[in-house]
């Protein structure tokens, strides 16, 4: 350092301080000496081949150029010329990296946390048995894109989906959950979906869901008292048994005593027509 002296000087001579430095510096000295300085070489120069990778990067941290081995280019540029190296690069700072979930980094993390875990039972071999003693389905999905953030607002959607079949409700609850749900349903494969994410966070969204498809099977096996007013022309769709068709029918073999033993078969398949017709149409009968 150097001593600056300033010295106050009247108006009346001059408009402006005048600065005397009593302690000059040789600065032609203190220059040889910055130049004696040598910069050490990168740290990625003297990383051996079969170094521990999760060791130099642990966690998830900003890009930093002399930590990462590798010749590494990126940004734009002209055509024909080479994008900007690793040094000095704020191209490669901005996106968020993965250099510490590589594979080896991944196989010690989950030996960790392997005596955390419980096997995995022996008696659900198979997708069917799966599907038996686990028939709810939600699906979620993660984003990766290049932003300082790794939040992505689709993230918070969740998808439910249950077959019908392993709900066990009988014709009334089917009937009229079908009519809540509407083209929530795919009659193809029997499953029933549920989308949510009017919720800020996937895991209340994967609560409503739930709580959707309880209140859904709930309110389907409640009987309201105006329901038991549903005539047939308010069926969803055709039903045989308590229908007109079928009260005619045993009308007429109640005319006909000795005939109606001999008719099961005939019967059962008239019903069955009958109900085709009336569900899939004359086209679909004649197949």
């Amino acid at each position: 350092m150097f001593l600056v002296n300033w010295d106050i000087v009247s108006l009346e001579e001059t408009s402006f301080f005048e600065l005397n430095i009593k302690n000059k510096i040789n600065f032609a000295k203190t220059i040889t000496r910055w130049r004696l300085i040598k910069h050490s070489s990168p740290r990625s120069n003297k990383m051996p081949v079969d170094q521990d990778w999760p060791s130099v990067w642990p966690v998830a941290r900003v890009f930093h150029p002399a930590s990462v081995p590798l010749p590494l280019h990126q940004g734009w540029v002209e055509p024909g010329t080479t994008p900007p190296g690793k040094f000095a690069n704020a191209e490669l700072m901005k996106i968020p990296n993965f250099l510490h979930l590589t594979p080896p980094a991944i196989q010690r993390q989950c030996e960790a946390l392997k005596k955390f875990c419980t096997e995995w039972p022996k008696e659900l071999n198979t997708d069917e048995k799966i599907d038996h003693h686990f028939p709810i389905q939600i699906t979620t999905s993660d984003y990766l894109h290049s932003s300082p953030t790794i939040r992505d607002a689709r993230a918070r959607i969740v998808t439910l989906q249950v077959k019908l079949s392993t709900l066990h409700l009988n014709s009334h609850a089917k009937d009229k959950l079908l009519r809540l749900v509407k083209e929530r349903y795919d009659p193809v494969n029997d499953i029933l979906t549920i989308v949510s994410e009017r919720c800020p966070l996937r895991k209340q969204n994967i609560d409503y869901a739930i709580y959707l498809l309880n209140v859904l099977v709930s309110e389907s096996w409640k009987t309201e008292p105006w329901e038991n007013e549903k005539s047939e022309a308010d069926m969803e769709k055709y039903v045989w048994e308590g229908s007109q068709s079928q009260r005619t029918l045993q009308q007429l073999l109640e005319r006909m005593p000795d005939k109606a033993t001999d008719l099961p078969e005939v019967i059962e398949q008239y019903s069955v027509n009958v109900t085709r017709f009336h569900n899939e149409g004359l086209l679909r009968l004649n197949e």
